[in-house]
């Protein structure tokens, strides 16, 4: 008989740091579907999790798994499934929507008001097995590199920040070049951006913008960005900014290098109040401004899917280390630091 325990990280206590313990593998209800995973990925909000800051203590309730960013092989399906099969390369999306609210019916499940999402509010994917809603599974097309399916969330994440308007012809802005703000980057020049600039203070960071595919990058603490960022685009500014820092003052700047009627899309989630100058910054420049939250139910995945079969994205550079589960201590420890981009997990053992 196999064994109906599993290995998983488990926030265990109200506290600092995590556990890897034996846990029962989760029941199938007649709508689930049970997945293998096979790569899991760290997101900076695993790292709060991880770390117990502030931002996660009202929302995290001990013990649960966490982990919400993963691919893997159906293992079993439950009796009411019909369109995904045990054995399917799988991901899927975390965010599960009750269907009902004004939101859902809208099409806007992704702002549902009844939100869950697995891995934060449900136990998640940092272990053996995870349990999914089926419809909430998406099969993933065997061109497509496991590696790269384990990190879908952040780059649904990019390619709604980047298409939630016009972006063929435009010149575009990133501020801030974490892992979703590089994968942005390469969105937006697969999709027919003129030029793309990245903004960041971390060094390594702009490197990495340069290696996959940014036509300039600027560092806030060398020079002033907003006069970079209008010097190259001709002293109009960028017609499309996509804020990806969360950080106050980064935003600030994002308002700044706007060009007059640009679209600027909010990512980033700043841990303080931002004050705006709504003036000049908005109502005069007659901007668009988004915010921009998890991505469309499932227009997103499917574009970005054909991206990635297309071959038009480059995922290698953002992924830095590759561990087993058991060595999560290292994986936080590098990510804490800054010293890693992204880092994947893998809960069965890494794949020969």
């Amino acid at each position: 008989m196999p064994t109906r325990e599993m290995n998983a990280l488990v926030k265990t206590r109200p506290e600092p740091g995590a556990s890897l313990d034996r846990r029962p593998r989760p029941p199938v209800g007649p709508n689930d579907v049970l997945v293998a995973v096979q790569a899991a990925s760290i997101c900076g909000t695993d790292l709060h999790i991880y770390s117990w800051d502030p931002v996660m203590r009202e929302r995290i309730h001990p013990p649960m798994i966490f982990g919400h960013e993963f691919c893997g092989t159906v293992e079993e399906v439950g009796s009411e499934v019909e369109a995904i099969q045990p054995g399917q390369f799988v991901s899927a999306e975390m965010h599960v929507a009750c269907g009902h609210c004004l939101q859902c019916r809208l099409g806007q499940q992704h702002v549902c008001q009844k939100l869950e999402i697995i891995g934060i509010d449900r136990d998640g994917c940092f272990a053996q097995y995870v349990k999914i809603p089926a419809s909430n599974i998406l099969p993933i097309d065997p061109s497509i590199p496991r590696d790269y399916a384990a990190v879908l969330d952040p780059l649904g994440n990019a390619v709604h920040t980047v298409l939630a308007g016009e972006i063929a012809g435009q010149r575009v802005a990133v501020v801030g070049c974490g892992p979703i703000g590089l994968m942005a980057i390469q969105v937006a020049k697969a999709c027919g951006a003129s030029a793309v600039y990245g903004i960041e203070v971390k060094p390594e960071r702009l490197k990495l913008a340069e290696r996959v595919g940014a036509d300039g990058v600027f560092n806030p603490r060398e020079s002033d960005v907003v006069a970079a960022v209008r010097e190259a685009t001709r002293g109009d500014g960028a017609d499309v900014v996509l804020e990806m820092s969360g950080n106050p003052q980064g935003v600030q700047q994002a308002f700044k290098m706007l060009r007059a009627g640009g679209r600027l899309s909010l990512l980033g989630l700043p841990p303080e109040p931002v004050t705006l100058d709504l003036v000049p910054d908005i109502i005069f420049k007659g901007a668009t401004v988004q915010g921009i939250y998890g991505r469309r139910m499932y227009d997103t995945w499917y574009r970005m899917l054909s991206l990635l079969k297309a071959g038009a994205l480059d995922l290698d550079p953002l992924i830095s280390e590759r561990l087993p589960l058991e060595r999560y201590h290292q994986a936080f420890d590098l990510l804490r630091k800054g010293q890693a981009s992204k880092i994947l997990l893998y809960p069965n053992g890494i794949p020969r």
